[in-house]
């Protein structure tokens, strides 16, 4: 295994597990979860919907193929966390509540960054037109 594989997998085993076992708290609305989403002025109910597509994004990104599900996963887990470092600094708390969410936002570019071009939705080619400086499309393979 190269270094890239090692990145990819070690980074999407730890991004999946934090999107599951914290969907699985926040489904359950476990006592220091929900704490902490009512004190950041969200309502109940933001546990379950957030808790649900935790859980969903978490095995999209371990079942093998469907390229297009694994984008919307990676997006979903990159708003969650950024939305939860936006959060905490606004909301002032503690500075280890920032960091953490913050490298979370790090681990998911990391996992998308690094994966497998089995698992990447298409890719950007540019034609040799674009080389000779003339105008050209760009074309979008899908997988």
């Amino acid at each position: 295994m190269n270094l890239k594989t090692i990145a990819y997998w070690a980074a999407t085993a730890v991004l999946a597990f934090v999107m599951l076992s914290g969907g699985v708290v926040d489904v359950t609305r476990a006592p220091a979860a929900a704490e902490s989403v009512y004190e950041l002025g969200y309502p109940p109910m933001f546990l379950t919907i957030l808790g649900t597509w935790k859980i969903l994004g978490g095995f999209a990104l371990l079942v093998p193929r469907l390229p297009r599900l694994k984008e919307w996963a990676y997006a979903g887990a990159f708003f969650d966390f950024s939305g939860a470092a936006v959060s905490h600094l606004a909301h002032g708390s503690p500075a280890l509540s920032v960091i953490t969410t913050v490298l979370l936002c790090v681990v998911t570019l990391v996992s998308w960054a690094t994966r497998p071009s089995g698992r990447v939705l298409g890719t950007i080619t540019l034609p040799a037109l674009l080389r000779r400086g003339e105008p050209a499309q760009v074309r979008v393979n899908e997988a």
